[in-house]
């Protein structure tokens, strides 16, 4: 497949053995049509040598074993290049790949890195993700790779790599290469805090570091070409094993991001690059002082303006990258919540009207069918409800929100959604129930949930996490989804993200044993049992 034709590939084929087109009043969306199960692992968490998980043979193990046990999704969190925190819904850019995940043993065998280069990686950690450690190194490791491709790549390489270059540099590339560059020459440092004419984006200098820096401007758009090379590779390798791909769009840029700095007049920015208000959400069960997310809120009418042609090209590129997209937090559409960028915590805000229908109906129009699923959980009004099924799109469901209620009944799962066991932003289903660590429930609400959890289950403490996703298999929902974490009974040390603290998040992995041949046919008898298997 050539890179150069990366965003207009089409992506129906693949989906249509899980989607099945639905009329709408304006749009045509996508419902789910056939009754399936998958799993929740980010790419990060991927075994393998290097520190951290790879788009590599680990990644196409990781498919393999997903067909064998009769799974046919695979969901993953955002893939950008992450920054400070290194959570993936801050990213440096919302187009571009995380470099963190370029598989070096496919870059060994094209000559571009050495094998001795690779020891320092491969003496980190295989049990979780040490960022500090990984992101030097191989940050270091793929400068060197740029170079090395510049000098020794082959004609037929180096056609490839501009293909990708002049596909893709008006709209994003360019951007954020020079981004890149700015960041390394200011330490790191957020873009409203660097020289004012860098951060201004003046035309003389800019063109004075398009010069100076040809050669690191020229390495970036590489190492993407490389990322969105092997992207390709998995994706095609998915679609032959009949496995989906489920991305995730946070709704929101980061504010230090390629995005912000490039295009700033479709945000709600100051003068100095930073806003007077940002997003968030109010107190809710994850955290009881609302959550303040820091980034910038968009202007809205400048985005109808010009009938939404950033996020027209924004989703496009997604939609080429996987077979379904959930759309974080998709209650901000109708209504987002903004507040003071002086507040200490999200409580004192309120709601703002968002784009609602204009935004899907530009959508629709320009891309055809959109194969999102909303992430419709939080404070949901029926505004929110009624601009979902206006576009037929799936809404979510976690058990873990709803098996502790007194009148939860698992009819009340409706098809066209995805139920989830728990999510990135939950406790493991193990830690969940037993009340793990940072847990804001007393003793004595634990002990009703955990009462109420065994009523729907088979009354024992030491399966939950079994019957929890034997639960979500028995729902009417087109699609039962558990995290990996819970396919394998772990607790809450293997939780991804608790949301409102921000240290040891994103770090687990997964271990290549763990996938063993009990767990195999446990997972396929239950796909089987519940009429889930892949047709």
């Amino acid at each position: 497949m050539r890179l150069a034709a990366f965003r207009q590939q089409p992506h129906g084929a693949i989906m249509a053995p899980l989607l099945k087109a639905r009329g709408a009043t304006k749009n045509e969306g996508y419902v789910i049509a056939t009754r399936q199960a998958g799993v929740w692992l980010h790419l990060t968490s991927l075994p393998g040598r290097h520190g951290i998980g790879e788009l590599g043979e680990h990644a196409r193990w990781f498919i393999d074993s997903l067909r064998a046990m009769g799974l046919g999704l695979w969901q993953f969190l955002p893939t950008g290049p992450t920054a400070y925190g290194n959570s993936p819904y801050q990213c440096s850019s919302t187009f571009a790949g995380n470099p963190l995940l370029i598989d070096l043993a496919a870059l060994r065998e094209e000559g571009l890195v050495e094998s001795s280069e690779l020891g320092g990686l491969e003496k980190l950690s295989r049990d979780f993700v040490n960022f500090g450690a990984v992101i030097p190194l191989k940050r270091q490791l793929l400068e060197r790779v740029g170079d090395r491709f510049q000098a020794s790549a082959s004609a037929a390489r180096r056609r490839a790599r501009d293909e990708f270059v002049e596909a893709h540099d008006r709209l994003w590339l360019h951007d954020y290469a020079l981004f890149e560059v700015l960041k390394t020459l200011h330490q790191q440092r957020a873009w409203s805090e660097w020289d004012r004419a860098y951060a201004l984006r003046d035309p003389v200098a800019m063109q004075g570091l398009e010069t100076a820096a040809r050669r690191q401007i020229s390495n970036v758009k590489s190492i993407q070409f490389l990322f969105f090379e092997q992207w390709n590779g998995l994706k095609e390798y998915a679609a032959r094993k009949g496995v989906l791909l489920m991305g995730d769009l946070p709704i929101y840029v980061a504010l230090d991001s390629a995005d912000a700095w490039a295009r700033p007049d479709l945000l709600c920015l100051g003068d100095d690059g930073l806003p007077n208000e940002v997003a968030g959400v109010p107190p809710d069960y994850f955290s009881a002082a609302g959550q303040r997310w820091g980034n910038p809120l968009y202007r809205w009418e400048r985005h109808a303006a010009d009938g939404f042609a950033w996020w027209t090209a924004r989703v496009g590129h997604v939609m080429a990258m996987v077979d379904l997209i959930r759309v974080d937090h998709f209650r901000g559409f109708e209504a987002y919540w903004a507040l003071p960028a002086s507040a200490d915590t999200a409580r004192d805000g309120e709601w703002r009207p968002g784009p609602g229908e204009a935004l899907f109906d530009a959508l629709g129009a320009s891309l055809g069918r959109l194969p999102i699923v909303a992430e419709d959980l939080g404070v949901i009004t029926p505004e929110v409800e009624a601009l979902r099924a206006r576009y037929g799109f799936p809404g979510m469901k976690v058990l873990q929100f709803m098996a502790g209620e007194e009148q939860f009944n698992t009819k009340s799962i409706p098809g066209n959604c995805v139920c989830y066991t728990g999510t990135h932003d939950n406790d493991t289903t193990v830690g969940w129930f037993h009340g793990g660590p940072g847990d804001l429930r007393t003793p004595k609400e634990v002990h009703r949930i955990q009462a109420a959890v065994l009523r729907h289950t088979h009354g024992r403490a030491d399966t939950i996490h079994e019957d929890l996703i034997r639960l979500a298999f028995s729902t009417d929902a087109a699609l039962a989804v558990a995290p990996m974490q819970d396919y394998l009974g772990l607790g809450s040390s293997a939780r991804m993200n608790t949301p409102g603290l921000p240290d040891n998040n994103w770090r687990w992995r997964l271990q290549a044993q763990q996938i063993t041949p009990d767990l195999t046919a446990f997972v396929t008898h239950l796909v089987r049992a519940s009429g889930r298997y892949p047709g």
